[in-house]
Formats: C-alpha cells, structure tokens, sequence
C-alpha cells in the first residue's frame, strides 16, 4: 500500500507541475535593436537610465566599456573623400511593428537592400532613438532612425538618417497610426502603405566610419553609413514617439579614438 501511494503521489505532483508551466505566462521578449538576425537576447536587462543604464553594460558585455569603436560618435574633422554611392532598392514589404520597451522598431519581409563598395545588404528592421545617438559637429537632432542591414555573411551597416523640426512626415504618420503603446505588443503592417524612400533625405551623401551595435552586446566591426541630409518631422510626431518609451532612448557618445572618418566629396 506505502509504494502504491507514494508512487500515486508523485505522478500527481508531476500533473500539477505540468498544468502550472503550461498556465504561466510567457516571458515578455526584447529583440535587439540592431541585431542582424532579430533573435539575440540578452542575458541581463538594460536601459538608458539608472542601475541598468549605459554605465552599466559592461557588466553585460565588456567591450561596452572597453571597445575602441564603439558607437555613436560626435561626427567631426571628416576627412572629404571620393565615397561609393550607395545604391537603394527599398521595397514596401513591411512585416510588423513592435515596442519592445527600448525602441519601436519595424521589422521587414525579404526584398529591400542596398550596395555598398560591391556589397549587398539586405535590410532586416529600422528603429528610432530620441533624441539622436550620433551628433554631427556637437549637434544633437530630436529623432534619428536607423536601418539595420546585414551581408550574407552577417556583417552589418547600418544607415542613420537624423530629423529635424519641421512639417509632419508622411511616413511616420503612418507608421506611428500603428505604434504599440504597450511594451511587448507589435502590430501587422501588412496593409500599410508609403514608400520607405519617404525616410530617407533626397541628398545621399553620407559620412562612413567604423562602429558598433550602440545597445547592448555592443558588438563591434559595424559599417554606419549617417547621411549628411536631415529629413523633417513635426514636434508632435516626435513627441508621440517619447510618449511611448519609459525614458530617453540615446546612448552616449562614445570617444572616437584614431578611427577616421569619410565623407562624400
């Protein structure tokens, strides 16, 4: 009788521990917001102030603290040179748009890319930091998008564009009629409709230097491509995207160390 209900006994433990993991909620997941496979997850929790702030990412990634190009900078003493042209084949193949509480960030279907120096990248997501990371001779912008792509073999470049104040964009209206308040919640783009070029300045002259991923694990060896146009976007578009994150969402600037920087002739 003792081993028949002891054994009764743990079979009926095993179901209840079953049926409490099944019930339990899933974890709320934060993707990168520059990684090229959108699938890293850090092992620690990070932010932009406090306990979890950039002070503090070296506990989570040592190059954050001791990298040498690490990103973003302060663009200044550009030395003018005869850059690549970097050539755009954007396509309107929107997958969704997600808050995952450091960014609000739109993740792309297959089909948009850009060459650069006899290279293809594929554009996997872009994202947004307010006020900007980088800043261009000391100055800083409101907002600053950044379009995350990767080569076939995983390198990344990614293409900053700064906004200004100024008259409403098309593009972030639209985008931002989809924007998750909530952390942890994304929203189809399936039936959304503007061109991605709308984000991106007429002028494509641009400024190259060699960086890093600017959150969390700070991976270096990234190609930043920051173009030297503003685009526009009015103070209530920029204050509706603040209004959705917990803080600020800047990194600070990083020391530039003997990296150089080019800029197109």
């Amino acid at each position: 009788m003792n081993k028949v209900f002891w054994f009764a006994a743990i079979v009926l433990l095993i179901d209840i521990i079953d049926v409490a993991l099944s019930d339990a909620p899933a974890p709320v997941t934060q993707n990168h917001p520059q990684s090229s496979s959108l699938q890293h997850q850090s092992a620690h929790s990070w932010g932009y102030v406090g306990n979890t702030g950039p002070e503090h990412w070296g506990d989570i990634a040592t190059i954050c603290e001791t990298g040498k190009q690490q990103s973003p900078i302060d663009i200044v003493h550009a030395q003018p040179t005869q850059l690549e042209a970097i050539e755009w084949d954007y396509e309107p193949k929107f997958q969704n748009i997600i808050n995952n509480g450091h960014t609000v960030q739109v993740n792309l279907q297959p089909g948009s890319e850009i060459e650069v120096n006899d290279t293809d990248y594929q554009l996997k997501q872009f994202h947004f930091h307010t006020p900007s990371e980088n800043r261009l001779n000391g100055r800083s912008y409101p907002l600053e998008a950044h379009f995350v792509h990767a080569d076939k073999k995983g390198n990344l470049a990614v293409v900053g564009v700064f906004f200004e104040h100024g008259r409403a964009n098309a593009a972030l209206a639209a985008l931002w009629e989809k924007m998750p308040a909530q952390v942890g919640t994304k929203q189809s783009l399936n039936k959304i409709n503007f061109e991605l070029n709308e984000l991106l300045p007429k002028n494509k002259n641009y400024y190259s230097f060699t960086g890093s991923l600017t959150t969390p694990p700070c991976s270096e060896g990234v190609q930043w491509l920051v173009m030297q146009q503003a685009i526009k976007a009015s103070p209530e578009q920029i204050a509706a995207f603040k209004a959705v994150l917990p803080s600020h969402n800047n990194r600070p600037i990083q020391a530039q160390n003997q990296r150089t920087i080019s800029v197109s002739k």
